[in-house]
């Protein structure tokens, strides 16, 4: 993963335009004002005893805040946004909109930018310890509930 690399996938991605339905390209996942790309996703877990899941987990948690030191040259500081408490949420069965739902599943928290009348967000996501981290941006309009 170069900066540059990364950085110039979610400028990309920015000047998409949302999708009227759902749809899935590649390694994003649009809908109706949202997209949700993995600039990056690891190895598999399932023969790891758990260090080498840990060292990655690092890795892609440096990816995303040196990802994110960069944006905030741009944007300024992020706010930090925990989406633990949307997925209690979900789980007490309120619905809530996406991108909001699907992240609170498996990204613990988001570093957030308003740009342009649109949010911008990178986490780490990970669904399950045998399974892959993905370094996430998500671009959206819809706001945080």
């Amino acid at each position: 993963m170069t900066t540059t690399r990364l950085l110039a996938d979610l400028d990309l991605l920015r000047s998409r335009e949302f999708p009227a339905g759902p749809e899935r390209s590649g390694h994003v996942d649009s809908g109706p004002g949202f997209h949700v790309a993995a600039l990056a996703t690891s190895e598999e877990f399932w023969e790891d005893g758990g260090s080498l899941r840990e060292l990655v987990g690092d890795q892609y948690e440096a990816e995303r805040d040196g990802l994110a030191a960069v944006l905030a040259a741009r944007w300024g500081e992020p706010d930090r946004m925990s989406l633990w408490p949307l997925q209690d949420r979900c789980t007490e069965g309120e619905r809530l909109p996406e991108p909001w739902s699907h992240l609170s599943a498996h990204v613990p928290d988001l570093m957030l930018w308003r740009v342009d009348a649109r949010w911008i967000g990178l986490g780490v996501s990970q669904w399950d310890a045998e399974l892959p981290f993905q370094l996430l941006v998500v671009i959206t309009d819809v706001d945080p509930p």
